[in-house]
């Protein structure tokens, strides 16, 4: 079919199967489930019917090629017209080979790894009939309080885009016409990373400079690289909630962006424009968000039983209705769905592909170059011929796949011991938990003291459950819970050499861990493979490369607290600063516990030698910015190389750094490597007072460092 079909196919629909297109339901509701529930008290709660249910143009959560294709059959047989069903999904990493957390996946800086891992989830999700994922997410964000930092690769926003091109490339690829792909669905639109107080679904108020300079790039950047789909913010913005909010749907997406696919709602958030305070009722609710520009409904039923309602009275305009049925049906012809309803659907393939060794091996890979070495006095790597205790809640615990990992199962996922025990004799591992997450008992803890008395180094395995964070998982105190921290202590009170390794899914304050261990590793949730990650890194079959995607903050205090903030007109660290009157806490540093872009290897890196290829640059030209790295250890390693540029004066305030560039190296022991950089006038640009995006003549420092602190610098000027 073309467009021209999609539009004659409009023509042929009535109203109700028109609002029925707009309507996403969860999977229970629909005839061919193998388990429709208790399904009538929610249908009649909603005041939907089955005829409304065969009118509904996409499901929300079914997986599973025998599933989706029942329901697809049955919903074929019953459509007027012939209309498939869109299956969509949170895939967020991972589909059934569930990979490091997003946050994790952005500390290894390796987009095309990123890329990797959503082809694989693309290619498990599609052979088993889903045809939509909710991802990428790219709400940049600062504050560790909030839960869903871990569905976010960080922030900062030129790393954000890069992943947001990763994924996309990765779920879509050629959609049109490469096999196993599946349409991505950027969210959530926008600014959702920056709710007051860190706490979930809350106010985000901020400038339009702000939103233009830092929040909004990451979603433009998935936009330009294809992506399908947008998904609308639970939050408000400029005083209005997103999925009702007009100047910023129809004016920044559509409009300004030309952004002509499918935007949906989150869960039931046109019907929330009622307690946010916008919409009276349900009925203005549904105005509200299709004239916002919401295509699709997500779980509740405003349009269902409203939009009819509303184009009768003259409320609505019976051609806003039909630009959101006619983006819907381009989207489901764009998948071939018409041609062939089913798609990749297919059991047999299905039990080919989802959870293969290789797909597990890409997730052990990503896994290891995402987990961060922050402290090592000389502990690690570990011999395998020492006698150790892996003590702690995650010692011998499946809960390491994370949020947002719904296809993941247990019975799959590697823990630590089990990596472990493939490496050393069973003389040479003792493992007791010691703790649960937030609770224990005076027998786990004997246990794990005894077992640490009789090993040569203590493994100490802790972290939070993977409900403390992610979605609504919010928290004000974000040090490990007192008991495992009680647990540390005694550990430690033992004189033995003890390595910390960290599961959680948000940056912590770590003071007491690393007061209390003498290497700390942070792992993340690490997924299907993550045991066998940690072991590797533990063991040095993996050296680690990883770097953090977000600073780790000194105390909750400090929060938001991230490397390219703004100088005030009291800087703390100016040469004439006064003791007192300058922008400090008077009990903590201003800086955080390990900054952005931090992260240790088992090799040493040495920077020098840092050129530039002049002092100057114009809008024509460019200029190369060039530094010599050498491993000064006696290890191969891999090194992630980082660029930052400052602009002295602009008209608005500008950043003590930007990330800009950055690149991965391999280096074996005793080499160098030239690594260069191009910088040009478009990487300078910014937005002003009036929002024009455009760079300004001065002085800028380019700096190139192992971190966004460590680093090395040379200036130059932009001439106009």
């Amino acid at each position: 079919m073309s467009e021209n079909k999609m539009e004659q196919l409009l023509e042929q629909m009535t109203i109700e199967e028109k609002v029925g297109q707009l309507v996403q339901l969860a999977t229970p509701f629909f005839r061919g489930a193998t388990d429709r529930g208790e399904i009538t008290g929610p249908m009649v709660n909603m005041n939907i019917d089955e005829e409304d249910i065969k009118n509904t143009g996409s499901v929300l959560g079914a997986s599973g090629a025998k599933e989706t294709n029942n329901i697809q059959k049955v919903h074929m047989e019953e459509s007027r017209l012939g209309i498939p069903l869109l299956f969509m999904s949170d895939i967020i990493h991972g589909f059934r080979t569930i990979f490091p957390v997003p946050l994790a996946i952005g500390c290894s800086f390796d987009t095309e790894l990123a890329e990797k891992s959503a082809a694989i989830a693309a290619k498990e999700a599609a052979v088993s009939g889903v045809h939509v994922t909710f991802a990428p997410m790219v709400d940049l964000s600062r504050d560790p309080r909030w839960g869903r930092v871990m569905e976010s690769t960080g922030e900062d926003k030129y790393l954000n885009s890069e992943f947001a091109r990763a994924f996309v490339r990765g779920f879509q690829g050629d959609l049109d016409n490469e096999k196993y792909k599946v349409a991505s669905c950027v969210k959530h639109f926008a600014a959702y990373g920056a709710p007051e107080g860190g706490r979930d679904y809350n106010t985000v108020d901020m400038s339009e400079w702000m939103l233009r300079e830092n929040y909004l790039p990451a979603y433009k950047a998935a936009l330009d690289e294809g992506c399908e789909m947008v998904m609308t913010a639970f939050n408000i913005l400029n005083g209005i909630p997103s999925t009702g909010n007009e100047p910023l749907m129809r004016g920044i997406l559509r409009e300004e962006w030309g952004f002509d696919g499918v935007m949906i709602s989150d869960w039931g958030a046109v019907k929330e424009l009622i307690p946010h305070g916008v919409a009276e009722d349900q009925k203005q609710a549904a105005e509200q968000a299709l004239k916002a520009g919401v295509d699709i409904e997500m779980m509740t039923s405003c349009y269902v039983n409203h939009v009819e309602e509303l184009i009768e009275e003259g409320t609505l305009e019976e051609n806003l209705l039909d630009e959101a049925v006619l983006r819907i049906l381009k989207l489901k012809e764009k998948l071939g769905l018409f041609e062939n309803p089913y798609r990749f659907a297919n059991e047999a393939e299905e039990e080919q592909f989802v959870l293969s060794d290789d797909h597990r091996q890409a997730s052990r890979e990503l896994a290891s170059k995402s987990i961060v070495l922050l402290k090592n006095d000389n502990l690690l790597p570990l011999s395998a011929d020492k006698k150790m205790a892996l003590v702690g809640p995650f010692a011998d615990s499946t809960d390491i796949l994370g949020p947002w990992s719904w296809g993941g199962r247990s019975e799959d996922t590697i823990t630590v011991d089990s990596a472990l025990k493939t490496h050393l004799s069973d003389d040479n591992l003792l493992v007791a938990n010691g703790t649960g997450i937030e609770d224990g008992t005076e027998e786990q803890l004997e246990e794990a003291l005894q077992a640490a008395e009789q090993a040569e180094v203590v493994i100490l395995a802790l972290g939070e459950d993977s409900d403390m964070s992610g979605e609504a998982g919010c928290r004000a105190d974000i040090r490990l819970p007192e008991v495992q921290l009680d647990l540390m202590k005694k550990v430690r009170a033992l004189g033995k050499p003890v390595v910390a390794v960290l599961f959680n899914g948000r940056p912590l304050d770590l003071r007491e861990v690393t007061e209390n261990a003498d290497a700390v590793v942070e792992a993340w949730y690490p997924g299907t493979e993550g045991g066998h990650a940690v072991a590797d890194i533990l063991l040095g079959n993996v050296n680690p490369s990883a770097k953090l995607a977000m600073s780790m903050p000194y105390s909750v205090g400090q929060v938001p607290v991230y490397y390219n903030s703004y100088n005030t007109g009291r800087p703390q660290n100016a040469p004439d600063a006064q003791e007192r009157y300058v922008s400090q806490y008077l009990d903590i540093p201003n800086e955080p516990l390990f900054p952005f872009g931090y992260g240790l290897s088992y090799s040493q890196f040495e920077y020098s030698d840092l050129q530039l290829s002049s002092e100057t640059i114009t809008a024509e030209d460019s200029l190369s910015v060039s530094v010599t790295v050498t491993n000064t250890s006696d290890l191969a390693g891999e090194e992630v190389v980082q660029l930052y540029i400052r602009d002295h004066v602009g008209q608005v305030v500008r950043p003590l750094k930007e990330l800009k560039a950055f690149e991965r190296i391999s280096l074996e022991a005793g080499k160098s490597q030239t690594v260069t950089f191009a910088i040009t006038e478009e990487q300078l640009r910014y937005y002003h007072a009036n929002m024009e995006h455009k760079s300004d003549a001065g002085e800028f420092t380019v700096f190139v460092g192992t971190n966004s602190e460590d680093v090395l610098a040379k200036s130059f000027r932009l001439e106009k």
